[in-house]
């Protein structure tokens, strides 16, 4: 019996996922894309037939996780908020707490939708500031 302990010195203990992807023509991409497709479940098709075959892509790369994302301050999502919270006097209720890290999520995330409520957020302190209304 051969002992096979691999070390990072060994070429079998490389990373294969470092390795650069063989670029392939449209027409095997096409192929491949079909054959991906046959053999997923009925469930799965219906919710790519309801996007559209032609905007499926099965071989995009995936993005970064949301802990590894980094915002302008070179923080992470759970590094700011928790900032946020010890930050704040009183706890916060679960309701509280889970807007904040949903609002955390999507600014740091791009997130057109969040990034609306954001503005809106500091435009209506600001509106409320000039009126003398914000310690109310």
């Amino acid at each position: 019996m051969t002992n096979d302990i691999r070390t990072p010195a060994s070429p079998a203990a490389d990373n294969p996922w470092d390795e650069p992807v063989p670029a392939i023509s449209p027409e095997e991409e096409a192929k491949l894309k079909q054959a991906i497709y046959d053999k997923i479940p009925e469930r799965r098709k219906k919710y790519i037939d309801k996007i559209g075959y032609a905007n499926w892509d099965p071989f995009q790369k995936p993005q970064d996780p949301i802990d590894i994302r980094l915002d302008e301050t070179e923080r992470t999502a759970q590094q700011l908020i928790r900032e946020f919270l010890q930050s704040k006097r009183e706890a916060g209720s679960n309701e509280y707490n889970r807007g904040a890290w949903e609002l955390c999520l999507g600014v740091i995330g791009g997130s057109q939708r969040f990034q609306g409520m954001f503005d809106f957020c500091n435009w209506y302190r600001d509106l409320l500031a000039r009126e003398g209304k914000l310690g109310k």
